[in-house]
């Protein structure tokens, strides 16, 4: 029974994971506050449960990004035989934009995070990720969206498809994905937000976002794995199977979430403006905010 409760844990994480990563409303934050209440109790060892779950947050999102791909194939790989040698050099220039607006998270995520470790002997996880930080940045999101939103009501973008987007925007909108390391402010939300504040429209500025998404989470896994076996070796710890089986579950759950999630958020914001996931993210920070004072 209880390993059919660690099962159950990490189907919702993957449903979790697979809405929120792409919806402008936190991953991050909504995992960490489910967290809080559910945590894993698979291992009676706490060290053990701090550094998998360090690491599943992460690498969950490894489900994420197989939906982006499969979704994006068609648009994401240069060398199709159907492709033209023009569409070829197009699919590339992308591909070079969405390494260049890399570079500020990964600035952030490596450099920043490992001076901030050996200054304070804790590093941004340490620093940053409870529900406080989540709550604040969730509600200060929430009103940018919304004013955002109002403040291009009338504009015409001057940026309607991925390919018209300049290297220097695309690093610009990189510098607001590095924000993202603030959990409750959403990698997606940080990135459709800078790219609006250009000029981009909101389905432009979605695709780009999922896009970038690939080597920002490869990477953060990759490095998240490697210190997770890292700790692993240092301390002799034994892994339990049901840490491996929770990964699994997690991640392609989250994909088949993905998915569906990817479409309702292309179809959605065809449509609509991001507004209502503004008001969401002031709701649910509220919340948060009330909880943790409940808490004390």
């Amino acid at each position: 029974m209880n390993h059919f409760l660690e099962i159950l844990k990490a189907i919702l994480y993957g449903i979790v994971e697979g809405i929120t990563e792409w919806l402008p409303i936190s991953s991050t934050g909504h995992l960490i506050l489910i967290e809080d209440y559910l945590p894993f109790a698979f291992s009676s060892n706490p060290a053990f449960k701090d550094e998998f779950w360090e690491m599943f947050q992460v690498v969950i999102q490894l489900g994420a990004i197989l939906a982006v791909v499969v979704l994006f194939w068609g648009k994401l790989w240069p060398f199709s035989r159907k492709k033209t040698p023009e569409q070829r050099r197009t699919v590339l220039r992308l591909w070079g934009k969405v390494v260049v607006a890399s570079i500020p998270a990964a600035f952030a995520g490596i450099v920043l995070d490992e001076v901030l470790e050996a200054l304070t002997q804790k590093d941004i996880d340490g620093w940053l990720y409870n529900s406080l930080v989540v709550a604040v940045a969730l509600i200060v999101y929430g009103v940018a969206f919304i004013a955002i939103e109002r403040l291009n009501r009338n504009k015409v973008p001057r940026v309607n498809g991925i390919e018209q987007l300049s290297f220097k925007t695309a690093l610009a909108i990189g510098a607001f994905q590095a924000l993202s390391i603030v959990p409750g402010t959403s990698r997606s939300g940080s990135t459709i937000l800078g790219s609006m504040l250009m000029g981009v429209s909101r389905t432009a500025a979605a695709e780009f976002s999922f896009f970038m998404a690939i080597p920002v989470m490869l990477g953060a896994s990759g490095i998240k794995v490697l210190g997770f076996f890292s700790w692993i070796g240092e301390t002799g710890t034994a892994i339990p199977a049901m840490a491996w089986l929770t990964l699994l579950v997690g991640c392609a759950v989250s994909f088949a979430v993905s998915m569906l999630a990817i479409r309702f958020l292309m179809d959605f914001v065809k449509k609509h403006s991001f507004a209502p996931f503004g008001v969401y993210r002031i709701a649910l920070g509220v919340l948060v905010l009330v909880l943790w004072l409940a808490r004390g």
